[in-house]
């Protein structure tokens, strides 16, 4: 009986396991998942390269480790000391020591090239940005700030800055972000920074009290904020959505409370939004929702 009992307890916990693991598969990107063991999908062009990067090095530093592994364990059982009463006085080997010397080196040269690649790429956007947001640091939310370019048409309203502030799942009801699957417990916020998609953005980023961090996994995007500092991001959101990420320093005892949400929209709606944001937030907020909402729907009915 107890046998019996203990195999249906362990199906009960792999069909569970299979639930629990269908239901995150649906879940949108740009996000952390449970069981998740890889880097988050690439939203952006620099996160794809840091993808391939991460495999690139892991062609190499699999090889590597399984070869010492084997290199020690065979060493610990070959030259045991049973078996070797007498210890080799053996001072050096040529071949060897020219082989761990000219292969580490060719290695290193395989994988600094694409850093360097990468590096630069990080740091030298494609093209003029279009838009640029300044994300301040506070103990413990975000503020931000647009600065679009002189030639658009959002120059032409008024400036629109704003906090962002982690949401509370009692406020959940009130701004109609009951799903967690959308907005993740302790990283959705009541406003998100919203840009445009497909848009070279220029981030700046900077602190008012310690040292933050802003970083975004699925954009490849992590930079110091540093009182009395501006550093200098960028980034090119591929697909429309929200993304999530949060502050990577640990700023005090409520670090955990800097989610940052980046909510990517097509050209046209953000246009709207910021017209509307530049006059009151909370209403373009409730609008540019509403409209994806509605066109989520007309999608789905639709297919």
């Amino acid at each position: 009986m107890r046998v019996r009992r203990s195999i249906f307890a362990a199906a009960a916990f792999i069909a569970t396991t299979g639930a629990t693991l269908a239901q995150e598969a649906v879940l949108l990107p740009g996000q952390p998942h449970q069981w998740q063991m890889t880097l988050q999908d690439a939203m952006s062009p620099i996160q794809e390269q840091i993808r391939w990067f991460n495999w690139y090095a892991l062609a190499f530093i699999i090889p590597i480790t399984i070869i010492v592994a084997a290199l020690l364990a065979w060493s610990i059982y070959r030259f045991r000391e049973s078996r070797n009463q007498v210890a080799s006085r053996t001072s050096h080997n040529t071949l060897i020591e020219v082989v761990w010397t000219v292969a580490p080196v060719i290695i290193l040269l395989f994988l600094a090239i694409p850093s360097f690649q990468l590096l630069t790429a990080q740091y030298n956007p494609p093209s003029e940005p279009e838009l640029t947001v300044k994300a301040t640091g506070y103990q413990w939310y975000w503020g931000y700030e647009y600065q679009p370019v002189a030639t658009s048409a959002e120059a032409q309203a008024e400036p629109v800055s704003f906090e962002s502030y982690p949401l509370l799942d009692e406020d959940r009801d009130g701004v109609g972000k009951q799903d967690k699957g959308a907005y993740p417990h302790l990283l959705a916020v009541d406003n998100e920074m919203v840009v445009p998609v497909d848009t070279v953005i220029r981030l700046l980023s900077t602190s008012a009290d310690v040292i933050h961090a802003f970083a975004m996994p699925s954009m490849g995007v992590k930079v110091d904020a540093v009182p009395g500092r501006i550093n200098e991001a960028w980034f090119e959101a591929q697909r429309e959505g929200i993304f999530y990420g949060q502050c990577s320093e640990l700023c005090g005892q409520a670090h955990y409370n800097m989610p940052i949400a980046i909510r990517v929209v097509s050209k046209e709606q953000f246009a709207s939004w910021y017209a509307a944001a530049s006059q009151d937030l909370e209403d373009a907020n409730a609008q540019l929702t509403a409209g994806i909402d509605s066109a989520s729907a007309i999608a789905v009915a639709g297919r």
